[in-house]
């Protein structure tokens, strides 16, 4: 909390949970009953197909600590070495297929917008903030070179790396012609520019009189919307990206997702 505020549970954690769950899982599935037919059997483990959408906050918790671009770049090889370490343990534990989503316009969200100071030259044609754009990018290009080098390291490991960045971007810079609207105000806030504001976040209320009324609503159709509630994406925008990875041309190797468990040659 003191350094970046709410932050998710951070992926050593994560992996710690996963382990846990696998070596529980195994050990609570022979009580039988309701423990047998909902929990994982042990083989599940190594046909699973294992999803890693990282970056944002490890870039935002920088910048929230007034970091320049250049320390923020300069973090980023020990936040790529913990990742690939936790890749490996997982492999260790028979882990072999892994979908690796890179990071998201971070430029293009209204709570980067509203809470950082950007300049006016700053700000490209379709409104999003160049710098946090090119960190982002900065990012995803030694995440994809995390990849290549996991590659090599785990020879019997299926590793795709997926650029949600390129496909998030289109959907922003071209969220008219594909059907949706203001991509870059939140639809669940409370005022400002970009219907953002850190102390009135999503669900805020005010009390009034002694009544608590909510401030900070939905708006009235966010089926429309792209972004949630400043940091998050709408449901509907996060069906739409679906929709443009599932068959793999995003991916490296350009593969579906359904074929995403095999090892591919390069």
């Amino acid at each position: 909390m003191s350094q970046s505020g709410y932050s998710p549970i951070s992926l050593d954690v994560q992996f710690v949970q996963y382990s846990d769950f696998r070596r529980r899982s195994s050990v609570f599935r022979k009580r039988g009953g309701v423990y047998e037919k909902l929990l994982p059997m042990d083989y599940y483990f190594s046909k699973a197909l294992y999803t890693f959408d990282i970056g944002q906050n490890d870039l935002t918790s920088g910048f929230k600590q007034n970091m320049t671009f250049d320390q923020v770049k300069a973090y980023i090889p020990d936040v790529l070495r913990q990742f690939s370490n936790v890749i490996k343990n997982v492999y260790a534990q028979g882990g072999r297929s892994f979908w690796v989503h890179n990071t998201g316009p971070l430029g293009c969200l209204p709570y980067t917008l509203d809470r950082f100071p950007i300049m006016a030259a700053q700000i490209d044609d379709h409104g999003c903030a160049t710098p946090f754009n090119d960190v982002a990018r900065f990012f995803n290009s030694r995440l994809k070179a995390a990849v290549v080098q996991l590659r090599k390291d785990l020879p019997l490991a299926a590793m795709t790396y997926v650029d949600i960045f390129s496909v998030k971007h289109s959907l922003i810079t071209q969220a008219k012609k594909l059907g949706f609207e203001n991509p870059l105000l939140a639809c669940c806030g409370h005022g400002g520019k970009y219907n953002y504001d850190k102390n009135r976040k999503c669900g805020s209320k005010v009390t009034v009189n002694g009544k608590e009324i909510m401030v900070a609503k939905s708006c009235k159709v966010p089926a429309v919307r792209i972004n949630w509630d400043g940091v998050h994406y709408t449901e509907a925008a996060n069906k739409w990206v679906y929709d443009q990875i599932i068959n793999g041309s995003y991916s490296d190797p350009p593969i579906p997702m359904e074929m995403a468990c095999r090892v591919m040659d390069h």
